[in-house]
């Protein structure tokens, strides 16, 4: 009988402590569940004020970007917000911690609307100078382009005078002389029978040229590709001219004819085919050629 007594108690005990076991265990659960879930929602926290700060870093990069007269403003609150970043990553997140950050970040936040409400005032002020600045900018392009216009139709006028002015040298040729005893010149084809050689041109009339005497260089090569005559050698900038004699003709706007003789000073002529060229200067202005057999 006192053995079922016993037994009884035991068992009464064994239950109460099973009961107060399982609601420890049920309210270290609840507890450790507590805590984990305001775990996460700091972290939670955390981030968002993270974004926050970097969504409001992001807009401040922007408006400094526009470089106006407020920009070292900006860039004051900038260094702010990054250094409140620099500090919430540091933090543990408490709730504490979170509060403080948040209302730093709502004074900054603040701080950037007002700026950029005055940044707002000076971009529509400046929109105002720069489109004033279109008008005169435009208006001292029309300027610009007329006057280049200008420029350009004179240019194109004093090349058109200059073209103009330039002399026509036409009609020319060269004939092999047999020069008799007599004195009568006599044209000849055969090489061994010419004395001299006779080149003769005409200058057209022009009525815009300069009159006075102008300077041509005549040009004899034989089939040998020898420069005949002086030889002489002018230079007009890179070129270089190796000439047989030059003539001056006195020119007063009308048309003239020229001859001129290239002595053989008693030297056969080559058989073959000559060149004769007449230059202006530097300038080829007509050429020919002709055969002697």
């Amino acid at each position: 009988m006192e053995n079922q007594k016993s037994n009884s108690s035991l068992k009464a005990i064994i239950v109460v402590l099973a009961i107060l076991l399982a609601g420890s265990l049920v309210y270290m659960y609840k507890m450790s569940s507590d805590a984990k879930s305001t775990e996460t929602l700091l972290v939670k926290d955390k981030e968002t004020a993270m974004n926050d700060l970097a969504a409001l870093k992001t807009k401040l990069d922007a408006a400094i970007a526009e470089n106006t007269s407020i920009s070292d403003e900006l860039i004051a609150e900038r260094e702010k917000v990054v250094k409140l970043m620099a500090d919430l990553e540091k933090s543990k997140g408490d709730v504490a911690s979170l509060k403080k950050y948040q209302s730093q970040y709502n004074a900054l936040n603040a701080k950037f609307n007002a700026l950029a409400k005055e940044n707002g005032l000076l971009k529509n002020q400046n929109s105002l100078l720069a489109s004033k600045n279109d008008s005169i900018s435009m208006a001292l392009g029309e300027a610009k382009r007329f006057n280049d216009t200008l420029v350009i139709q004179n240019e194109n006028l004093a090349k058109t005078v200059e073209k103009a002015s330039k002399l026509t040298v036409m009609n020319l040729r060269t004939e092999a002389i047999k020069e008799r005893s007599s004195g009568k010149q006599v044209v000849t084809e055969r090489a061994r029978r010419a004395d001299k050689l006779k080149v003769c041109f005409a200058i057209a009339q022009n009525e815009v040229a300069k009159s006075g005497n102008k300077l041509y260089y005549v040009q004899i090569i034989d089939s040998k590709n020898n420069v005949l005559g002086e030889k002489k050698t002018e230079a007009f900038g890179d070129m270089s001219l190796t000439y047989s004699f030059t003539t001056t003709v006195a020119y007063e706007n009308k048309a003239v004819d020229v001859c001129e003789f290239l002595d053989g000073n008693g030297v056969d002529f080559e058989k073959g085919t000559y060149f004769v060229n007449i230059f202006d200067k530097g300038t080829l202005v007509s050429k020919t050629s002709f055969t002697l057999k």
